[in-house]
């Protein structure tokens, strides 16, 4: 799947990029290859600043098997040619939304996957215990495997959180599927029949009620053609 995304300003200028990558995703280090380009004139601190703050709530964050490679590179290239010098926020902002856009579309391209899967930790007590217990759910594997037979299986995303050492109280932990919320404080809330899995995005919302940060992780399903995509092969 071409993985591609764009962003114009009414200014003139543009920010554009292009995306290699489906499996070993895990940023940090991974099978990811990003070129994003623009036309405005910005100096290259400037690229540096918005390309950081941009890849850190964006590749940092998509975790599709949680395995690493050793070529994960992001770009950002600017020409000038459209002559105009854009403020620095704005053009930040576009290369975050294009930068997200690829994110995504790398989830969506992922090796065998059959359901693209959101994270949202909500209310944790600081964000990087936010994103550690978003993206240890993302990697566990039977929760993985109960998305990809639509099983809602709450207790399996309280496991993952219980492995961290974010902080919490499990009696006090509400837990929602496609916003169905199927655990209230620590125990059974409302009935999981009600919980829609058919389409292609599942959204999981783990509440820590310990804080006010927030984050989230995409990652996806584990399926048989997975297995099959990265045992098929020799070496």
């Amino acid at each position: 799947m071409h993985k591609t995304a764009q962003v114009t300003s009414p200014a003139g200028w543009t920010v554009g990029g292009m995306a290699k990558g489906a499996g070993m995703l895990a940023p940090g280090l991974a099978t990811m290859l990003v070129v994003v380009t623009t036309d405005a004139v910005v100096e290259a601190p400037q690229l540096d600043a918005a390309l950081r703050d941009a890849t850190r709530t964006t590749f940092d964050r998509v975790d599709s098997d949680g395995c690493m490679s050793t070529n994960d590179t992001v770009l950002l290239l600017a020409s000038g040619a459209s002559e105009v010098a854009p403020e620095q926020a704005e053009f930040a902002e576009a290369v975050r939304a294009v930068c997200a856009d690829l994110a995504r579309r790398l989830i969506g391209d992922a090796e065998g996957a059959s359901k693209d899967i959101r994270i949202d930790v909500v209310n944790a007590a600081t964000e990087d215990e936010a994103v550690d217990v978003a993206r240890t759910i993302s990697r566990s594997n039977l929760l993985k495997c109960a998305i990809h037979g639509e099983d809602p299986n709450w207790g399996r995303v309280l496991s993952a959180i219980g492995t961290t050492s974010a902080a919490f109280d499990p009696d006090q932990l509400d837990v929602a599927i496609n916003g169905v919320w199927v655990c209230r404080n620590g125990g059974v809330g409302e009935d999981r029949e009600l919980v829609s899995m058919k389409g292609r995005e599942v959204v999981i919302t783990a509440d820590l009620k310990a804080g006010r940060a927030d984050a989230s992780i995409w990652t996806n399903d584990l399926t048989a053609d997975y297995v099959h995509e990265n045992s098929a092969y020799s070496s």
